[in-house]
């Protein structure tokens, strides 16, 4: 299980993430939705050990992310951060190859290997293995970095807005994919996401944040109403039911 007790991070006199106390579920689909600036990639951050706490406490199955030595916590969570630069020139498959690295120490043997090829078939990446990353589009980057993590094969994955840069199709099949993700091999995966309509038809559980805070966690279905929506965003948001999903309309 993942738990953050207390968890803050300023900057300054400006307090992003304010005394946040929350567990994630220790499987299933969990969407941390919100605002802008309202701190959620800050706390996934922060989770992750990517950001050091102003204060609090975050453990991932009882190991303190300040103490627990870096090989031993790789093998446990995995990270996609929004921003993903890469100096190197690297294919497709060597990336997705490094997302071995805490298990190989870059020595991959047959499993990892195995592993490398069924990510690149799940996320649809088998034609581009060869491609060098700066020849791909930004949506088929992604997709290389989102296998990369899922190559890992943690029990939690930490994905900071997975979405970014796909287009319809590839968005619902990586949501597909993390769906089975969670559903087969008994994952947590924690997402940050803008789309609301993703978050209610392919989570389990959803945390909203706003201004540093948590405002709301439960069901989609709880979420999904327009009194709920408003104090988290500020806008009126019509719901409408759609195969039996709450589906947000906001373009008024």
């Amino acid at each position: 299980m993942i738990e953050a007790r207390n968890v803050s991070r300023r900057y300054g006199d400006t307090v992003v993430v304010d005394d946040v106390t929350l567990q994630f579920p220790e499987t299933g689909v969990t969407s941390i939705i919100g605002p802008n600036g309202a701190g959620k990639s800050t706390l996934l951050s922060m989770v992750s050990r990517l950001l050091p706490l102003s204060s609090g406490t975050v453990l991932v199955d009882g190991m303190d992310v300040v103490r627990t030595p870096g090989d031993a916590l790789a093998r446990r969570l995995a990270i996609l951060r929004q921003d993903n630069a890469v100096t190197s020139r690297l294919t497709v498959r060597d990336l997705v190859t490094f997302g071995r690295y805490p298990h190989s120490k870059g020595r991959p043997t047959v499993e990892d290997r195995a592993f490398v090829e069924g990510a690149l078939h799940h996320l649809g990446l088998e034609p581009l293995a060869h491609r060098f990353l700066d020849e791909l589009s930004g949506g088929q980057r992604q997709r290389a970095f989102v296998a990369m993590v899922l190559c890992q094969d943690t029990h939690y994955v930490l994905l900071d807005e997975p979405l970014n840069s796909l287009d319809m199709k590839h968005a619902v099949a990586m949501m597909k994919e993390l769906r089975r993700a969670a559903d087969t091999l008994g994952k947590c995966v924690v997402l940050v996401l803008h789309d609301l309509n993703y978050a209610s038809c392919y989570s389990d559980h959803v945390i909203a944040m706003r201004a540093g805070k948590v405002a709301f966690q439960g069901t989609p279905e709880a979420l999904m109403r327009p009194a709920v929506l408003r104090d988290i965003y500020d806008m009126d948001i019509d719901i409408h039911v759609l195969d039996g999903k709450r589906i947000a309309v906001h373009y008024r």
